[in-house]
């Protein structure tokens, strides 16, 4: 698949471990990582920066070191597991108004720029200028916590209705929608063999859970690229709600199938366990507040 080791165990535990007080043998996760062509020196080194990062919690029970997703790292991802299973459903009428950030950060602070971006970047902005971020769709209070959080002292965070004036560049322009269009077909013609396949019945357990993970992983980078822009600022026949459409039934029709193979690999080291592995549907995760 790819995926950075790090990131693969957090994704696996987020999918099928999400919450739970129980903590998983570090032997299974090993394992799990393996059938993503990922070597058990290298889940044991992500296992152990994961513990220094915070985002994993350990314990020793004899020779053997379990683990689990902290509080803290578990209440993120299910934030993050709202927004993308939320991104492409359809939306109310706009009312036509842009939140604005406006900041100025000195070129020294490159660290601090980069962080703000990518922060914007998850809120829904992309940059109008270097300077100014715009977002139909953004909420302003949680890009004021990002500003203060940051502590951006040359900041503002205003609402705007754009004027439709000749030579003057339209917020919508901050976005490249050729390329997203690009970007939202290549999805689909990457997926819609393997969607076929699923129909038919003929995907397996461990390839389902390396697809359902693989395009959870690609779906999730949508919304740093766009916002879920109102129809009222898209071009006709836009590819998005099919793109949709087809990661949330591969994602769901695959869910028993790849929920099967974890259990199968977490009770070769702790039965008891993997009767408690359990994976969620698009429609559960939205219903959760």
């Amino acid at each position: 698949m790819g995926a950075p080791p790090q990131h693969l165990i957090t994704t696996l535990l987020g999918d099928y471990w999400i919450s739970r007080p129980e903590q998983l043998p570090s032997a299974a996760l090993v394992r799990l990582t393996e059938e993503f062509g990922v070597s058990a020196v290298a889940a044991r080194a992500a296992l152990s920066r994961l513990t220094k990062r915070d985002l994993l919690e350990s314990s020793k029970i004899g020779r053997r070191t379990y683990y689990r997703l902290t509080d803290r790292a578990a209440a993120v991802m299910l934030e993050g597991r709202q927004r993308i299973m939320s991104f492409g459903l359809e939306q109310g009428a706009w009312d036509g108004r842009w939140v604005m950030a406006a900041f100025s950060i000195s070129e020294e602070q490159r660290d601090l720029r980069h962080a703000l971006r990518a922060r914007l970047r998850w809120l829904g902005f992309a940059p109008l200028y270097d300077g100014l971020w715009v977002s139909p769709t953004a909420d302003a209070d949680s890009a004021a916590k990002v500003l203060a959080e940051l502590e951006i002292p040359t900041s503002t965070i205003f609402r705007a209705e754009a004027l439709d004036l000749a030579g003057m560049r339209a917020p919508q322009e901050a976005w490249d929608f050729d390329q997203l269009r690009r970007t939202y077909e290549g999805f689909v013609a990457q997926y819609s063999p393997l969607l076929q396949r699923v129909r038919k019945g003929v995907v397996g357990s461990s390839e389902a859970l390396v697809a359902r993970t693989g395009i959870m992983d690609t779906w999730r980078t949508f919304p740093n690229h766009d916002p879920d822009l109102p129809a009222e600022l898209l071009p006709a026949d836009w590819p998005r709600a099919a793109a949709r459409d087809l990661f949330v039934e591969i994602y769901d029709t695959l869910g028993p199938l790849a929920e099967f193979r974890v259990k199968q690999i977490v009770a070769e080291f702790e039965p008891e366990l993997a009767e408690l592995v359990a994976h969620h549907r698009a429609s559960s995760i939205l219903a959760l507040t």
